[in-house]
């Protein structure tokens, strides 16, 4: 019986002169693809195992549009639909009503033009507008994204330990820009490895299969969230006035150095892969966690008052949250570096 998209089949391999094996391709998807005898295939071994076969002259990156009607949607939920259709891999986007869009609406997509990369607005009438994407997705490696957030929250860190200990309150005013940025670069590493499952063409151009690729990502989420801790951070240290005095030489300030020096190390082997230098950092930030928690717990037994210490709290916190995602971190180098072993040695098998 034959199959249709989305169906499986079950199909014997047959041995031709006696040295090549055959297997007959579904006749309805030949039909789809107009292919006719002695057309050539591409065929796409993948790390799992699987083969993919796709026609030659098949478009790797179509027009892929996404259409959102705004009177079927939630109200305050025209956002997330846009960024879920970016992540999706969209390279159109179609934002229609019945009625003219109202100016919320129009914030919104301003909003998500300002929050991703590469999109803009192609189209636009009073109802209506087309957003289309103008980057490819294998043209940006990952690991220069992966990079540009790492300078950037670190960059962001150093900062606000300078204005702790009296620099100038200016060098972190832009601190939710900043921010904004490092979201933007984790949405499209989303974006690019969501299209690397679909695509063998943007595998290839990326340098990376699709097991690396997922990882980039849980790097990408994990750079993402210690940004937002150090945002946090310069939130407090701008807004809370009187700011209070913390020692750069004492807990909590004291740890922050110790995970510039872990990242820093554990961002150079995303190319070294030194397994002693990852776990030597992942100790290193390990000693910190458990200094800060110590330090948190012992905050609150004085007779200090209230407000700087709730202050210093709330800053060990965040540091403490830094050490730990720094040590998530290392263990994906970790994991990567165990998938790779285990892909050398079945390379090297026979």
């Amino acid at each position: 019986m034959p199959i249709g998209p989305g169906e499986q089949d079950v199909r014997r391999l047959q041995l031709t002169g006696g040295a090549t094996y055959t297997l007959s391709l579904p006749k309805p998807w030949v039909i789809a693809n107009k292919l006719a005898a002695r057309d050539s295939l591409r065929v796409d071994w993948r790390p799992s195992g699987e083969l993919s076969l796709s026609p030659l002259d098949v478009v790797e990156e179509q027009r892929t549009q996404i259409s959102l009607d705004l009177d079927g949607l939630p109200k305050g939920a025209l956002y997330d639909h846009l960024m879920g259709a970016y992540i999706s891999g969209a390279l159109e986007i179609y934002v229609q009503s019945e009625r003219p869009l109202k100016r919320k609406v129009r914030s919104e997509i301003r909003r998500f033009l300002r929050s991703t990369r590469g999109f803009e607005i192609g189209e636009q009438t009073v109802s209506s507008a087309r957003l289309v994407s103008l980057l490819n997705a294998g043209e940006l490696p990952l690991q220069a994204s992966l990079n540009r957030m790492y300078l950037l929250l670190s960059s962001l860190v150093r900062d606000i330990v300078d204005v702790l200990g009296g620099g100038d309150e200016g060098m972190i005013t832009d601190h939710e820009e900043r921010e904004r940025e490092v979201d933007g670069l984790q949405y499209l590493i989303e974006r690019q490895v969501g299209s690397m499952l679909d695509s063998p063409h943007i595998v290839k151009s990326l340098a990376l299969n699709r097991k690396q690729g997922v990882e980039h990502a849980n790097l990408a989420r994990t750079l993402e969230r210690m940004m937002d801790h150090a945002n946090q951070m310069a939130k407090m240290t701008l807004e809370t006035n009187p700011r209070p005095y913390i020692d750069p030489d004492e807990l909590p300030l004291v740890a922050l150095p110790i995970w510039m020096d872990s990242i820093k190390s554990l961002m150079i082997n995303l190319r070294t892969r030194d397994s002693h230098e990852i776990e030597g950092a992942r100790n290193s930030l390990k000693d910190a966690q458990l200094d800060l928690e110590k330090h948190e717990e012992g905050l609150w037994t004085g007779k200090g008052k209230a407000t700087p210490l709730l202050f210093e709290d709330r800053i060990s916190e965040s540091t403490r949250r830094l050490c730990a995602y720094a040590r998530d971190f290392g263990e994906i180098l970790l994991n990567m570096m165990a998938y790779d072993s285990i892909q050398r040695s079945c390379d090297a098998t026979p």
